[in-house]
């Protein structure tokens, strides 16, 4: 999957484009608009706090520090002299490191605005749309084209390069 970024000038722009985009079987649950607070999206699908900011690669990284440093604890508990720890143990702690590591990255990510939504804070305070599209790899020049035919004023700026499976 890719993540698309359109960025419209207004409400009517972004429901036309949304219509479009349904009716290019793009489901509902792909899309995510952001627009400036207070704004009434009606039945617009709005970004969750997962698109709006950095939880995925908060846990990311906590997973693979909380990983390293729960491994880097057991390999040192295995150097202490009267101290024997077997494999399963060296791995538990490798296991245990990442699933802690995963849950505070994913607590501090929450209120870490995302960084790739951060560059559009401006024109989305001045009253434009951010429409972001999670579209199967093949279909990326598709949609935008799409989207750039029926919409000259539509922005497209530009793609996430991989967006995991479950936001």
């Amino acid at each position: 999957m890719r993540r698309l970024y359109f960025l419209l000038p207004d409400l009517d722009v972004t429901h036309k484009v949304v219509d479009e985009l349904l009716l290019a079987r793009i489901e509902e649950r792909r899309i995510h608009v952001i627009a400036k607070e207070g704004t009434p999206l009606q039945d617009l699908p709005e970004a969750s706090l997962i698109q709006k900011s950095d939880f995925v690669p908060a846990v990311e990284r906590g997973v693979a520090m909380g990983g390293a440093t729960g491994i880097a604890a057991g390999l040192v508990a295995i150097a202490l002299p009267g101290v024997v720890i077997a494999g399963g143990a060296l791995l538990a702690m490798g296991l245990a490191g990442a699933g802690m590591g995963a849950w505070l990255g994913g607590m501090i990510g929450m209120d870490v605005e995302n960084t790739h939504i951060k560059q559009f804070e401006s024109a989305i305070q001045e009253g434009q749309v951010l429409v972001l599209v999670d579209v199967p790899k093949d279909r990326v020049d598709d949609i935008q084209n799409s989207v750039k035919k029926h919409h000259s004023d539509a922005d497209f700026e530009g793609t996430e390069p991989t967006i995991p499976a479950f936001p």
